[in-house]
């Protein structure tokens, strides 16, 4: 149907909301708006729904939020009567909606009776990962749009081992959305009258003592220089509580909050853009970390899954860590101590996503642990930890991928900061007691391996207009395949939408050159974004990031030309 007649059946329909109409009545001149609010619906895939807040098909609002919950609560309906009664976990962070989505969904999932297991406060979204698995749940709901600009939510879709849906749940869901033309033929039970009939249960805080306890079982040195200073932002997010009690726990005393970013904000006021992966995040934690002299900064994104870090020099600068190096970090700290102390499991696993650099591959090989790759995002690296579970062919030891991602252990089944925030603490602190700081570890192993340069490119493109050139630009790139990048012969090209690669189809292309470079392209399934990834070696930094610049260009060159 027309974009614009869709637009108006909103108008007219007495089912919407006031509020909608009049967010409506508001954009009825405005020609584009209105398409991009109604050219599409709010696709829901393995990332579940994630898209601007606001009215219309293409936004995530109360009516978009029911539908997807309708497809998640009949696909329940599938595994029968004990699924619906082991329930849902519903867990929401900082965000505009966010506590109304979450209602919403508990609501719906409540009409067809469908326990509902949900906290009463923000919460963390490895906390959602870690209560699915505590409370033999069937699925669970994070409402949230990770570390998205400010006008975005999110509805990530979790199933029974605590990670994310894969591609066979995601279509199960997407079939059932498909049967409603209708919204208002979606059932719910009003919020307080399910939980006066025992529908919808707030969950009891003592899940969150058992989180802190597990993730504190995870201390690997004791040996350690715990007055290491650290400043700490959850950047407004819904971190703030759990990263600061675990430091404590942990024993660091000396943590020095970012104070304008220390409460909640759905506006991200005080950073604008609340991403992590991005050095402009740290702008109020380098001053507040000048004032402290401290040794390390940490930043969580808003839903507290991802961490980053700024680590000093001995000139007292400070640098910004990718998450390619602070994950090469984590992998050497836990495997050279565990392997000093004899403690690595038999046939462990470190897993990562096949755009993430190179660097783990020799210190894995050093420490006899095997790397395994696989797609991008933790819900395929945590789909081999479950395998596991079933085939009991390997330890899932740890995962990681370079958009600031880890996960040590396999107690939560998706990115943990919480976990995160204390390893590469005690990390810090472990070396800091050898009079070294992460980055004089960090050159330790580019001497003993090479000089491994990564980055990531993100193309923003955005509307249907900017979806239409992304695909064009990935036929292009596909269709006319390079012999040379940078003056390096191109050895293999994997196309992971069309080759048998051993992993499930996706949109990416991944180019191997000489001596072990590469570069991949693919969309982002969640932001619209297209994005080049780069591993440069060479046997000099100099040398690397030379390398890894032209292949940059040549690269931005290619993509500049397509039309």
């Amino acid at each position: 149907m027309d974009y614009k007649k869709i637009y108006e059946q909103w108008l007219s329909n007495d089912f919407f909301d006031q509020k909608t109409k009049e967010e409506l009545e508001s954009i009825k001149d405005n020609e584009e708006e209105i398409k991009d609010r109604f050219y599409q619906e709010l696709k829901f895939g393995t990332a579940g729904l994630r898209g601007k807040v606001g009215a219309g098909t293409n936004r995530m609002n109360i009516y978009t939020v029911s539908q997807a919950t309708y497809g998640l609560a009949k696909t329940i309906e599938e595994y029968g009567q004990e699924a619906k009664d082991r329930g849902v976990v519903i867990c929401y962070d900082v965000r505009h909606g966010s506590d109304e989505f979450s209602k919403v969904t508990a609501e719906v999932l409540a009409g067809y009776g469908i326990k509902v297991h949900i906290f009463k406060d923000i919460q963390p979204t490895p906390v959602c990962s870690y209560a699915i698995r505590k409370l033999n749940a069937i699925s669970g709901v994070m409402v949230t749009a990770s570390h998205n600009p400010r006008e975005y939510n999110g509805y990530k879709a979790y199933w029974e081992e605590g990670s994310q849906i894969l591609e066979e749940t995601a279509d199960k869901i997407l079939n059932h959305i498909k049967e409603i033309d209708d919204f208002s033929q979606i059932k719910k039970v009003d919020f307080d009258k399910a939980l006066d009939e025992g529908l919808i249960n707030w969950i009891d805080e003592s899940l969150i003592e058992d989180y802190i306890n597990d993730i504190l079982s995870k201390t690997i040195n004791e040996e350690i220089d715990k007055n290491i200073n650290i400043v700490y932002s959850p950047l407004n997010g819904c971190g703030n509580k759990l990263v600061r009690r675990i430091l404590k726990e942990r024993g660091f005393n000396n943590v020095h909050v970012v104070k304008e970013q220390e409460n909640p904000d759905a506006d991200f006021t005080t950073v604008g853009y609340p991403n992590p992966e991005d050095p402009k995040a740290f702008k109020l934690s380098l001053e507040l970390a000048k004032k402290v002299d401290a040794d390390i900064c940490l930043a969580t994104d808003p839903d507290s899954d991802r961490c980053a870090l700024e680590v000093k020099d001995d000139n007292g600068k400070y640098h910004f860590l990718t998450g390619n190096k602070i994950g090469a970090l984590m992998i050497n700290y836990i495997l050279s101590q565990l392997d000093k102390n004899n403690e690595i499991p038999e046939n462990s696993y470190v897993v990562k996503s096949i755009v993430t650099g190179d660097l783990p591959k020799p210190i894995c090989n050093k420490y006899n642990v095997k790397l395994k790759e696989t797609l991008t995002g933790f819900k395929n690296i945590c789909a081999i930890a479950n395998e596991f579970d079933k085939t009991h062919e390997g330890v899932f030891l740890y995962g990681f991928e370079e958009s600031i991602g880890y996960n040590y252990g396999d107690f939560v089944r998706d990115k943990d900061a919480v976990n995160s925030a204390m390893i590469i603490s005690e990390m810090a602190a472990y070396y800091k007691l050898q009079s070294k700081s992460l980055l004089d570890v960090l050159n330790e192993l580019y001497e003993e391996f090479g000089y491994y340069e990564n980055d990531v490119i993100s193309i923003v493109l955005e509307g249907a207009d900017g979806q239409a050139k992304i695909a064009r630009i990935m036929d292009y790139v596909r269709n006319n395949p390079l012999e040379k990048v940078a003056g390096l012969n191109t050895q293999k090209i994997v196309d992971y939408l069309k080759d048998d690669t051993g992993v499930q189809k996706s949109n990416v292309l991944k180019y191997y050159l000489d001596n072990g470079v590469w570069f991949a392209l693919r969309p982002s399934g969640t932001e619209p974004k297209i994005k080049l990834y780069i591993n440069a070696i060479a046997d000099s930094e100099e040398k690397s990031k030379e390398l890894l610049k032209a292949i940059e260009n040549e690269m931005r060159q290619i993509i500049d030309s397509v039309e």
